[in-house]
C-alpha cells in the first residue's frame, strides 16, 4: 500500500549452550520474541532439536523455527547421540562436550552467512559469538542464565580480588563479607579457582556484547543492583523474565523440558489430595549427584520432619532397578513402605517441576539454587530451602536468603567444581530437618518468609503482563534493535 510504512519483523538467531539449564530458558525467551511477531531461529544440534521441539509451543514456523548443525562426536571422542550436558556423567565427558560445542562455530557461521540475522542472541559460553556478530555487522546480545545480582557479585569479586581475606587455595573455606555491593553479603569459601577463572573470562567477554538478556524480573534483582551493574560495567541489562511463566496450561507446564518420569495426572492427583502448603518439594537439578550417605541423611530428615514430600532423584544417580540391599545404602529400612504413596513420592528422572511448583499444595522447595529452579520457585511464590552445590549457586543462595528473605539455608558450605564430584562434607539429617521445620512448621518466621515469597510471586506474574516491567523491557528492546537495523547504511 503506497504511503503506508511496513514494519518488518526482526530476524533473530538464538544459540543456546548444550545443557537443559541453558536451552530451556533461552528457548522460552525465544518464544516470547516470536509471540510478539519477530522471526526467530534457534540453532542447535539434532538430538537437542528433538528435545526442544517437543516442548516448544505451537507457533507459526514463519516466526519460530529450529535449525540444526551436526555435533562433531568423532572429533571430541563422544558416543553418537551425546549432545547435552545432561548426558555427560563426569567432568571428562563434560569437557569433551564443551570442546564439541566450540567446534560448532564454523557450521553456525556458514549458516548465518547464507541467512544473516538482524541480531544474534548467544550463550556467553560461546566466546566466539561477538566475533561472528562483528563479521556480519550485526549486534549481539549475551545470555548467561544468571540473575543480575549474581553477575554483580561475580564481577565485584573478579575485579577486586583483595576482597578475599587470606584465601589462596581451593580448600580455604573461611567466611568473609563482601561490602562493595548495595547489601553486605557473607560468603563461606569461594569458587574453585579453575571455575572462578573460567567464569571470569566468560563474563569479561560478555561485556563486549550489545547487552545482557536476564531471565529475571527487575523487582527481584532490585533497582539498586541494576544501577550498580550499569555504573560498574557500563553495560546494559534487559530483564525479560521469568520466562517459565509463559507456560500457562497444565500441558504447557508438563511439557517444559524432557518427558516426565511420572504420569502428570498421577502427580496432580496426589497433590490434589494434600492440604495447601503441606508438601515439601525436593530437587537438586539434572546435573547434581549426591552420594548414598548424603541421600540417606536426606531421607532420615524427611521422615523425621513428618511432612509430605515429592523427592526427585536423577536417573543417572544410580537409583534405578535396585535390589533391597542397594536401596538400604541410601534409604532407611522400610522407608518406602512407610512413606511412598501415603506421605510422599520419589520421582526417578525428569519431573514436571513448573507444574509441581505452581500447585497450591507445595509449601517449600529444597533446591540446589540453580537459577532456573530459583526463578521458577519465585514465579510460583514458593519459599526455598537452599542447598547450593557448585558454580554460581552459592551466590544465588544469598539473593534468596540474605537479600530478599524468601528462603532459609540448609548450611551447605562446600563449593564443588561440578555437580558430579563426591563431597567431603556431609550435611547432617539434623541440619536438614531443622531447615525443613523452619519453613514447613507453623511459626512467625515461616509465615513472614512465605508472605514475602508470595509477594514476589505476584510481582513476577505482573512483570510479564502488559504494562509490567519485563513486558516493557521486551518492547523497548525490540524497538532498539529495529532502530539499529534500520539505521544501517544500504550496501
Amino acid at each position: 500500500m503506497e504511503g503506508v510504512e511496513i514494519k518488518r519483523p526482526l530476524k533473530l538467531h538464538f544459540i543456546p549452550y548444550l545443557a537443559p539449564g541453558h536451552m530451556i530458558p533461552m528457548c522460552d525467551i525465544a518464544t516470547i520474541f516470536a509471540s510478539h511477531g519477530q522471526q526467530v531461529t534457534i540453532i542447535t544440534t539434532p538430538s537437542n532439536a528433538n528435545f526442544l521441539s517437543k516442548s516448544l509451543p505451537s507457533i507459526d514456523p514463519l516466526f519460530l523455527r529450529i535449525h540444526t548443525v551436526d555435533f562433531p562426536y568423532q572429533q571430541v571422542g563422544l558416543p553418537s547421540g551425546v549432545e547435552s550436558m545432561s548426558n555427560t556423567p563426569d567432568l571428562a565427558s563434560s569437557g569433551k562436550l564443551y570442546a564439541g560445542a566450540m567446534l560448532l562455530q564454523e557450521p553456525i557461521q556458514n549458516f548465518m552467512e547464507k541467512d544473516p540475522p538482524d541480531c544474534i542472541i548467544g550463550d556467553f559460553l560461546y566466546p566466539w559469538v561477538h566475533d561472528l556478530a562483528s563479521k556480519l555487522w550485526v549486534p549481539n546480545l549475551a545470555f548467561n542464565g544468571f540473575s543480575l545480582f549474581t553477575v554483580c557479585l561475580m564481577e565485584t569479586l573478579r575485579t577486586n580480588p583483595s576482597i578475599y581475606p587470606h584465601m589462596d587455595s581451593d580448600s580455604d573455606s573461611g567466611s568473609f563479607v563482601v561490602r562493595n555491593l548495595p547489601h553486605p553479603i557473607t560468603l563461606s569459601g569461594r569458587l574453585p579457582k579453575s571455575s572462578e577463572e573460567f567464569m571470569g573470562s566468560m563474563l569479561e567477554k560478555e561485556l563486549k556484547s550489545n547487552g545482557l538478556i536476564v531471565n529475571n524480573f527487575a523487582e527481584l534483582d532490585g533497582e539498586e543492583y541494576i544501577k550498580y551493574y550499569v555504573s560498574s560495567t557500563g553495560h546494559k541489562a534487559w530483564h525479560l523474565g521469568p520466562a517459565s511463566l509463559i507456560r500457562k496450561t497444565v500441558q504447557e507446564k508438563a511439557e517444559r523440558g524432557q518427558e516426565s518420569a511420572v504420569s502428570v495426572q498421577e502427580c496432580l492427583s496426589w497433590l490434589n489430595s494434600k492440604r495447601h502448603n503441606s508438601v515439601l518439594y525436593i530437587s537438586f537439578g539434572s546435573l547434581c549427584r549426591y552420594q548414598d550417605k548424603q541421600l540417606y541423611e536426606i531421607a532420615c530428615a524427611i521422615e523425621a520432619s513428618g511432612h509430605d514430600f515429592i523427592w526427585v532423584i536423577p536417573l543417572n544417580n544410580g537409583k534405578e532397578d535396585e535390589s533391597e540391599e542397594e536401596k538400604q545404602k541410601w534409604l532407611p529400612k522400610g522407608f518406602e513402605e512407610r512413606n511412598i504413596g501415603k506421605k510422599g513420592l520419589i520421582i526417578r528422572g525428569w519431573a514436571p517441576q513448573v507444574l509441581i511448583l505452581s500447585h497450591p499444595a507445595v509449601g517449600a522447595f529444597m533446591t540446589h539454587c540453580g537459577w532456573n529452579s530459583t526463578v521458577e520457585a519465585v514465579g510460583a511464590g514458593v519459599p526455598m530451602i537452599t542447598w547450593p552445590s557448585h558454580g554460581e549457586q552459592f551466590y544465588n543462595e544469598k539473593l534468596i536468603t540474605e537479600v530478599r528473605g524468601i528462603g532459609v539455608e540448609v548450611g551447605a558450605t562446600e563449593w564443588c567444581l561440578t555437580g558430579f564430584e563426591e563431597r567431603e562434607k556431609l550435611v547432617s539429617s539434623d541440619s536438614i530437618e531443622k531447615a525443613v521445620r523452619r519453613l514447613m512448621d507453623s511459626g512467625d518466621e515461616a509465615e513472614k518468609i512465605r508472605s514475602r515469597a508470595q509477594e514476589f510471586g505476584e510481582k513476577a506474574r505482573r512483570a510479564i503482563q502488559e504494562g509490567g516491567s519485563s513486558h516493557k523491557n521486551l518492547l523497548a528492546l525490540i524497538d532498539d534493535l529495529k532502530r539499529l537495523r534500520d539505521s544501517k547504511p544500504i550496501e
